[in-house]
């Protein structure tokens, strides 16, 4: 399908220029082009179609082609070519489940501990387990971070401590005051003797200088980034990027949330001013599974085998924590939407309460249908989101969601301190989700994500605390009131949620 669609575009590109070097005097060059527009729209819709996607995505692709041709292509191109990912990534899943298999640990007698999780967690557990091959630790403790300024202090006091190895994988790095100081932590740390492997992702990271990778590397740090794009239009993975924040530390500290490394994670941009965000420090037997993840990623860009004893050592915390932590992996290189079917799982085993925070809520169908019904069925759902945009599209498009569920009954709240970016799921006050996936589609398909799961964790409370703090911070809507809004944004908002499946 990739190659069919390849010579398509590439015979039509070929065919215009010839028609239009061949009669430029004779014809209308714009007649021309709008056939090869055209007939480059038809072909692709017949992939699109034949590539048997989610009826919404079908439609919504066709509805765009046919309406806008020129912006739809364009679109398209950039945006559309899934081409089968699972086949583009089949080697790196594969690659993938014989790691977990063969390094995890998933010891028998976890099972008495298991039955304390509650019938309805444990099922839980064993789905997540099923898709993303990965045990829950009973010998981990965890710490919840809020915000940039407690984030980076544990980080930079951790990095600055390393004595053998750091791995750091990131979506977004900037070349600004706080970039720079973990950029000069790692370079004395690898003049130190550490080793140190750095992988960003090629398009969160684009505006990231040249320079300040070659400092890196001068100094022996290994930087590499994730799914370069030398011709983004042209490019198969552009679409597919690396949304994962993780970080590993001599294989006994791991940190993994929702901040990249930026100085508006520290609320240093004027336009959002304070940034509402949350982390996770880790110490225990789940950093081994984050070190696995980093290490998979790594070896897919870089075919360079590590992996032994002193990688995948791990020490029992210092501080016992009960409960339980499962470190899960999802990406469109895996056979499962994994992230999207566990949160479903989730909101569908609540008993009492579902409470979630999104900077960027697109659901699909599944999430969208499940969030109403347990609504509807006297459970407590609650969605707090943010109260103003940094991506237009997105923001408008996630409202449009908001009458449907404030009709069922769910309870949706408006951050308005600052930019809310926190990626919270809790469940029935005991079960909770933290991590670098967005309660939207782009998450749940496209983006390689990694989320913590806690069962009856300390920090699951923390999380509970700090969810009910925010909505102090917060606006709850009205449905009567925001039905009433302008015309002009439910026009807005009806369109963006038209290219929701696309976003």
């Amino acid at each position: 399908m990739k190659n069919t669609v390849r010579l398509v575009l590439f015979l039509a590109a070929l065919t215009g220029v010839y028609i239009i070097m061949k009669d430029w005097l004779e014809y209308d060059v714009l007649k021309y082009l709008s056939f090869i527009i055209t007939l480059s729209v038809i072909f692709i819709g017949v992939v699109i179609f034949l590539e048997n996607r989610h009826p919404t995505q079908t439609l919504t692709w066709l509805v765009v082609l046919g309406s806008f041709p020129l912006l739809g292509f364009v679109f398209y191109l950039l945006f559309g070519r899934n081409y089968r990912k699972e086949k583009m990534f089949r080697e790196k899943y594969i690659l993938d489940k014989e790691a977990y298999i063969k390094y995890e640990e998933f010891p028998e007698n976890h099972e008495p501990r298991l039955e304390k999780l509650g019938d309805h967690q444990k099922k839980l557990y064993h789905l997540a387990q099923k898709l993303g091959h990965s045990p829950v630790s009973f010998s981990t403790a965890t710490k919840v971070l809020t915000n940039g300024q407690e984030t980076f202090q544990f980080i930079k006091e951790e990095l600055k401590r390393a004595r053998h190895h750091i791995h750091m994988e990131y979506y977004i790095v900037r070349n600004d005051e706080l970039g720079r100081e973990i950029k000069s932590i790692l370079i004395d740390r690898a003049k130190a003797g550490v080793k140190i492997r750095f992988l960003y992702d090629a398009v969160g990271s684009w505006k990231l200088s040249k320079r300040y990778i070659s400092e890196l590397k001068a100094a022996g740090v290994e930087a590499i980034p994730f799914g370069p794009v030398k011709v983004p239009f042209l490019n198969n993975k552009f679409n597919f990027r690396n949304h994962r924040k993780i970080i590993v530390i001599d294989g006994k500290v791991g940190f993994v949330g929702g901040l990249n490394i930026g100085d508006e994670y520290l609320g240093k941009n004027d336009h959002f001013g304070f940034w509402r965000d949350t982390h996770l420090m880790v110490h225990g037997e789940a950093v081994k599974s984050l070190q696995l993840i980093f290490f998979q990623d790594w070896y897919y860009m870089t075919s360079e085998h590590f992996l032994d004893e002193k990688y995948l050592h791990s020490e029992p915390p210092d501080l016992f924590q009960d409960g339980g932590v499962q470190m899960i992996a999802g990406g469109p290189d895996n056979e499962w939407s994994v992230l999207k079917d566990i949160f479903f799982a989730m909101i569908n085993s609540a008993e009492h309460s579902v409470w979630i925070a999104s900077p960027y809520f697109i659901p699909d169908e599944d999430i969208f249908s499940a969030l109403k019904i347990a609504a509807l069925s006297g459970i407590d759902v609650r969605l707090l989101v943010p109260n103003r945009p940094d991506k237009r599209i997105v923001f408008h498009a996630s409202r449009s969601y908001f009458p449907e569920l404030l009709a069922a009954g769910v309870k949706v709240y408006e951050y308005e301190k600052g930019f809310m970016h926190s990626k919270i799921v809790i469940v029935d006050n005991e079960l909770a989700s933290i991590g670098t996936s967005n309660m939207d589609m782009r998450s749940f398909h496209l983006n390689f994500e990694v989320n913590a799961f806690l069962y009856r964790t300390l920090s699951t409370q923390t999380l509970v605390k700090e969810y009910l703090h925010d909505l102090e911070s917060s606006n709850e809507l009205n449905l009567d009131t925001f039905s009433n809004r302008h015309i002009g944004y439910r026009l807005l908002e009806s369109t963006s949620r038209l290219l929701s499946p696309l976003l």
